[in-house]
């Protein structure tokens, strides 16, 4: 009898051992969570805010035709800012072919830089960018106030700008489509906004 007794406050013991523990592994990957939050992409503030209108223009296109930069009806814009000289916005390419592929119901994707056109015509050739629309234009970047690359814009059909930001990888790139979808600033502003009292 007293064998059966001191097993059963063995068991007592260990059950509140574990639950002690369960309680400090669900503390720590909480910890975890916050400490690995997604980055967004860097916003600026300068050039034209969340909610303002992008700028208009009509470029020439180096892959032939124009571009129309500005709303156009169900059609979404992503502007992406590189350069030939950029290893970052090498890197980016085969993300923005996925991104221009699988998005392509809704979304357009514009390549634009500034500097010599035969340079940017070379780029087009040796990195096979023939399939984007690739504007050269300083009057843009100013617009935009694009300072460091990669840089891109989101903007929807009406040309209301829903997101933009320094662009290092595929999640900064995504999280542009995820603040626009939640319609926020920016990731984040989202994830630095104070939780609301119930």
């Amino acid at each position: 009898m007293n064998a059966l007794i001191f097993a059963v406050g063995v068991l007592w013991v260990v059950v509140l051992a574990l639950i002690v523990v369960i309680f400090a592994l669900a503390r720590q990957i909480g910890v975890l969570f916050e400490r690995v939050s997604p980055m967004g992409a860097l916003v600026n503030d300068a050039g034209p805010k969340i909610g303002d209108r992008t700028p208009v223009y009509t470029l020439p296109n180096l892959n032939g035709g124009v571009v129309s930069i500005g709303p156009k009806p169900s059609r979404s814009t992503l502007v992406f800012f590189l350069s030939p000289t950029c290893p970052v916005c090498k890197k980016l390419l085969p993300i923005l072919r996925s991104v221009k592929s699988d998005e392509s119901k809704w979304l357009d994707v514009v390549l634009a830089s500034d500097g010599e056109v035969e340079k940017h015509k070379r780029f087009i050739e040796t990195a096979n960018l023939s399939g984007f629309p690739y504007v050269v234009s300083t009057e843009l970047g100013l617009a935009y106030r694009v300072s460091r690359l990669p840089f891109a814009v989101l903007y929807d059909e009406h040309g209301t700008i829903k997101a933009k930001g320094l662009i290092n990888n595929r999640e900064q790139l995504e999280s542009l489509f995820n603040a626009a979808e939640m319609g926020v600033g920016s990731i984040q502003n989202y994830l630095d906004a104070p939780i609301p009292a119930n």
